[in-house]
C-alpha cells in the first residue's frame, strides 16, 4: 500500500461525505471537501510519478475514485435541483457506456485498454470546473454572469464527444 494509494482511498471516503453535505444543503462544507478531493487527486499523482510509487492497484483505483466523485456529485446536484437532470444523465451515461464496453470486451476475451485522450481530459476538466461552480454558487452566491448555460452546453458537448471518441475506438478494437 503506497502513499498515493492511501490518498486515493481517502478521496473515495470523502465521496459519501460530500453527498451528505449536498443533501443537507451544507454547501460550504461540500465545496471545501470537493476542493480537497481535487487537490488530493493532483497530490497522489504527483507523488506516484515523482517518487516512482506507481502501482497496478493505483492505476485502477485512481480513475474509480475520480469517477465516483464526479458521477455522485452530478447525480446529487441534479436530485437537489442545483443542476438540470439532463446534464447528470449525459455525464452518467458516458461513464456507464465506457464501463459496459470494457466489461463486454473482457467477457468476449478481447480486453481493451482505455487510455485518456485529449477530449476526455478536456471533458474531465470541464466537468470538475462546472461541479465546483455549482457548489460555489450555492455556497457563496457565485455567479457566472449568464455564462452558466454556455458552461452546461460545453460540459454536455465535451461529454458526448468523449463518449463518441471512446465508442469509436472500442468499435475499431472489437471489429479488427
Amino acid at each position: 500500500m503506497t502513499i498515493p494509494n492511501i490518498i486515493t482511498i481517502g478521496r473515495l471516503i470523502i465521496v459519501p461525505i460530500v453527498i451528505v453535505m449536498i443533501m443537507q444543503q451544507r454547501w460550504g462544507a461540500a465545496f471545501v471537501l470537493f476542493v480537497v478531493a481535487g487537490i488530493s487527486d493532483a497530490v497522489d499523482g504527483f507523488i506516484a510519478r515523482r517518487f516512482d510509487m506507481r502501482s497496478e492497484f493505483g492505476a485502477y483505483i485512481d480513475p474509480i475514485a475520480d469517477k465516483a466523485l464526479l458521477v455522485s456529485i452530478y447525480v446529487t446536484l441534479a436530485i437537489v435541483g442545483a443542476i438540470p437532470g439532463w446534464l447528470a444523465i449525459i455525464v452518467v451515461s458516458r461513464d456507464a457506456m465506457i464501463v459496459a464496453a470494457v466489461l463486454l470486451s473482457w467477457v468476449m476475451s478481447r480486453p481493451v485498454e482505455i487510455k485518456p485522450i485529449l477530449v476526455s481530459k478536456l471533458n474531465t476538466g470541464a466537468q470538475i470546473a462546472f461541479a465546483a461552480f455549482a457548489l460555489a454558487a450555492n455556497a457563496f452566491g457565485a455567479e457566472l454572469a449568464g455564462l452558466e448555460d454556455v458552461a452546461m452546453v460545453l460540459v454536455a458537448t465535451l461529454t458526448v464527444a468523449s463518449a463518441g471518441a471512446y465508442l469509436g475506438g472500442w468499435l475499431r478494437h472489437m471489429t479488427t
